[in-house]
């Protein structure tokens, strides 16, 4: 199901014209464990997003997922439910990305393995209520291009899987 397409526009920029894009997929999650949500920090670009990644050509999106997840977030998962995905139109950076993302819940514990670049950007993972994850992200202000996309795109995502935790919790 889609929720959203955010376009330069969306994040206060003009397009770039005469962009030739490239498609991307990605799977992303809200991951729960003992009441908390994973969330990333770059401290290098001063804000925060869902742990998640590409698709690699061979790989399903759910396949990413759990790489993504394990490599992110350290800890192997099961997918309760999809969320929904999200479309980007990055024309400054000539890529039309969806985003899949799906709720999880943590099946093993871990530490996570983060590549050269995430170190380099300074990434940690954060355990925190989702309430506080909405705030957090709610509050910031990146200056990079590509992580204006991101807080849009993932706010959405945290949104909608409280209300699905919350109808959730209702029902039992």
């Amino acid at each position: 199901m889609k929720l959203l397409e955010i376009r330069d526009a969306d994040i206060g920029l003009k397009p770039k014209g005469g962009a030739k894009y490239i498609p991307r997929n990605s799977a992303r999650a809200v991951i729960s464990n003992k009441g908390k949500v994973a969330f990333l920090y770059s401290g290098r670009d001063k804000y925060h997003m869902l742990p998640g990644g590409g698709v690699e050509p061979g790989e399903t999106t759910l396949e990413a997922l759990e790489r993504e997840i394990f490599e992110e977030v350290g800890c192997s998962i099961r997918v309760v439910q999809e969320i929904g995905e999200i479309v980007e139109h990055l024309t400054h950076a000539g890529v039309n990305q969806t985003s899949h993302c799906f709720l999880a819940e943590v099946v093993k514990e871990g530490t996570p393995i983060f590549t050269p670049d995430e170190i380099e950007e300074g990434m940690e993972l954060l355990w925190v209520p989702i309430d506080k994850a909405i705030e957090l992200i709610k509050s910031e202000k990146p200056a990079a291009y590509h992580a204006k996309f991101i807080v849009k795109r993932d706010l959405m995502f945290l949104e909608t899987a409280r209300a699905l935790l919350a109808k959730k919790s209702k029902s039992l």
